[in-house]
């Protein structure tokens, strides 16, 4: 808590009081707050974020690839590498976001410190929200470094994936704002890992193609946000697909939207009574 308050204060604070909402500075003392903590704690986060999904890529990549050599017209190891890098996003950002953000109101009340700072909710979940965005955009990239060493073939669009991730990490960091913001106790977690994290997870296309599920499992894959994510990826690697990719970013920036706005009024329950 103190040190919480002693950031909180370090927050920059208008001469002449608010102008409007999300102003920059206050933005940026959030981030400031954020990138300072993270320096106390950057292996371990680094490690798991980066560990999981490298797992999982050599697991199902040489595991399933000894049985089926290619799945969509791709090598099983280059289809796996380029989907786990959705994995990679979600993992990290929902997750910090869901269990973070319930710890620093709940337990440390952080949020109380920061909001006595010229700083409004909105401008704290947009902070929060860009900085774990910022995480998954980095390392989100992991996966796909290490699908190289497998033999996935550099592309110069691939330089756009970082910025995918991006787009999605910030809609995944929301949701878990949001979340963090609806639920009364950090058990109930359990139940929307449950019941839409791993299910989102597992059909989005990162371990095998949707087109061999029911036709009304097929139709669901395009509300979902992990799954767009996936073929954005796949295309940045594999070749472009015109306006389908159109609809997939357009679809990852509604996600994106939505969510930023549901926590914003998730948090602002729970902090301004």
């Amino acid at each position: 808590m103190g040190r919480a308050a002693d950031i909180a204060t370090a927050l920059p604070r208008p001469a002449r009081g608010r102008i409007g909402r999300l102003e920059p500075a206050a933005i940026r003392g959030v981030l400031v707050r954020e990138i300072t903590n993270f320096g106390s704690y950057w292996r371990s986060t680094t490690f798991s974020s980066t560990i999981d999904p490298t797992i999982y890529l050599l697991a199902f990549g040489f595991g399933f690839g000894s049985l089926v050599s290619r799945v969509g017209g791709y090598d099983y190891v280059d289809f796996v590498g380029t989907g786990v890098v959705a994995t990679a996003v979600l993992f990290a950002s929902v997750f910090p976001a869901m269990f973070g953000t319930f710890v620093k109101y709940s337990f440390q009340h952080t949020y109380d410190a920061i909001l006595a700072a010229p700083v409004d909710t909105e401008e704290l979940v947009t902070g929060e929200a860009l900085w774990m965005a910022i995480r998954a955009g980095t390392y989100g990239c992991v996966p796909l470094l290490v699908a190289f060493v497998f033999g996935l073939e550099p592309r110069i669009d691939m330089l756009l994936v970082p910025f995918i991730a991006f787009i999605s990490g910030f809609g995944w960091a929301a949701f878990g704002i949001m979340i963090a913001g609806l639920l009364k106790s950090i058990d109930n977690f359990n139940y929307v890992t449950s019941t839409v994290i791993t299910p989102t997870f597992l059909v989005a296309g990162t371990f095998f193609p949707l087109d061999g599920l029911p036709q009304w499992a097929q139709v669901a894959g395009n509300f979902n946000p992990l799954h767009h994510t996936v073929e954005l990826v796949r295309h940045a690697s594999f070749g472009w697909e015109g306006m389908t990719d159109v609809w997939h970013v357009g679809a990852l920036v509604l996600f994106a939207v939505l969510m930023w706005r549901f926590a914003i009024k998730a948090l602002e329950r729970k902090l301004i009574t």
